[in-house]
């Protein structure tokens, strides 16, 4: 009986460590190695760019970076990254106004007049999914 129950509690374990969910980001298309790239993690919406839910500082190896976030609850997300060439924390910009380090957002979200925006950034994640998020920076 004893062999049974530890049994059954080690793949109750396994069961559960595997129904984790996480979101597994590569990031591409640096110019250099230089500095660190900025990851951010969001929740919401209204949360978007300003404050992260899970935020990450990786540097840059072989042009490429990867990271992935665990026990990610079940919900709505978009990542935003930055290439911070100057290792300053800060994303640069030219006058204010346009980006002087490269960037990239989940599902390669876009905009050529301004942020990148929620809706186009958005993926979900659901119950024991590993979400992947390829990222281009530009």
């Amino acid at each position: 009986m004893q062999t049974v129950l530890t049994y059954l509690a080690l793949l109750l374990t396994t069961w559960f460590l595997g129904a984790q969910n996480s979101v597994a980001v590569t990031i591409t298309g640096f110019d250099s190695n230089n500095g660190n790239v900025k990851i951010g993690l969001y929740n919401s919406e209204d949360s978007f760019l300003k404050s992260p839910f899970k935020a990450a500082t990786k540097p840059v190896v072989g042009e490429k970076v990867q990271i992935t976030f665990t026990n990610i609850p079940e919900g709505v997300y978009a990542i935003s990254v930055f290439h911070d060439e100057d290792a300053d924390h800060i994303f640069d910009m030219y006058l204010g106004l346009l980006p002087a380090e490269d960037y990239g957002t989940s599902n390669n979200a876009f905009n050529p007049f301004g942020p990148p925006q929620w809706k186009n950034a958005v993926f979900e994640v659901g119950t024991g999914d590993v979400v992947q998020q390829e990222i281009r920076i530009r």
